[in-house]
């Protein structure tokens, strides 16, 4: 577990996670939802590259899910971060990365951290930078997913941002 507010405590997803963190990314209003199968996939396929920060009642309240990359596994892909509207302005997204790429540095070797960022997402762009900083590393973006590669309608692009090397203690 790592360090959180005295009322809440990070650690991975269980199955019986999956509706909450479903429920915590259809809330946010901001995050492509995903199938609640997903998220019930996710927390059990994908539990050690993903993190829950649990309050007083031992239910998420927020969530960070992502995968190593297949091609590059010294890589951190983070696919969503989202904390319930309640618990906002704590510090729990910031928790949650360092948390989770500190877990995983310590099972792992872990490089870099990747993600994609819609433009005007202030929220993730500074929460990401500050990661970078945090953790002594530099930032490239490039468009990974322009909008007319999205089948399913209107959708900004997908900017993608690499982090790295990172400045992580290691197993």
């Amino acid at each position: 577990m790592t360090a959180a507010p005295a009322d809440l405590h990070i650690d991975r997803p269980t199955v019986d996670d999956g509706a909450a963190l479903w429920r915590i990314a259809k809330d946010s209003r901001t995050l492509d939802l995903n199938s609640s199968y997903s998220y019930l996939l996710w927390c059990r396929d994908f539990a050690d590259t993903t993190a829950v920060v649990r309050g007083a009642d031992g239910r998420p309240v927020g969530f960070i899910t992502g995968y190593l990359r297949p091609e590059a596994p010294e890589t951190l892909l983070v696919w969503q971060v989202a904390v319930d509207t309640a618990h906002r302005g704590r510090g729990l997204a910031a928790r949650l990365l360092d948390g989770l790429t500190a877990r995983i540095a310590g099972e792992r070797p872990l490089t870099r951290v990747e993600t994609t960022i819609t433009p005007g997402n202030t929220a993730s762009e500074r929460l990401f930078t500050s990661f970078a900083v945090r953790h002594g590393a530099h930032v490239e973006r490039e468009v990974l997913f322009d909008t007319a590669q999205f089948p399913d309608g209107p959708h900004d692009p997908e900017v993608l941002y690499r982090i790295g090397p990172l400045a992580l203690p290691s197993r």
